[in-house]
């Protein structure tokens, strides 16, 4: 079972299977914004929409601290402009 876990000290939210790390949404703060760089998934889970999930948590944690997010990421970029 997949576990998605945010992790404010490392700059991201992470995706876990029984404790391996399968994933990872990365933002980097800049003065009042979070802008997501990088988003990856295990090839061999593609599909399963975690990256979604990766992306929807860090942008859950910012709405609730007041922050705007600022996609980069070619992934979040086309998430957040569909949803």
């Amino acid at each position: 079972m997949i576990h998605i876990r945010f992790e404010q000290e490392k700059n991201r939210a992470a995706a876990y299977d029984n404790g391996t790390e399968v994933g990872e949404c990365v933002f980097s703060p800049s003065g009042g914004a979070w802008i997501i760089t990088h988003t990856y998934v295990a090839p061999s889970l593609g599909g399963m929409g975690i990256a979604a999930k990766l992306v929807d948590e860090v942008v859950r944690r910012a709405d609730s601290s007041g922050i705007r997010i600022i996609p980069r990421c070619s992934y979040a970029k086309r998430h957040l402009q569909k949803n």
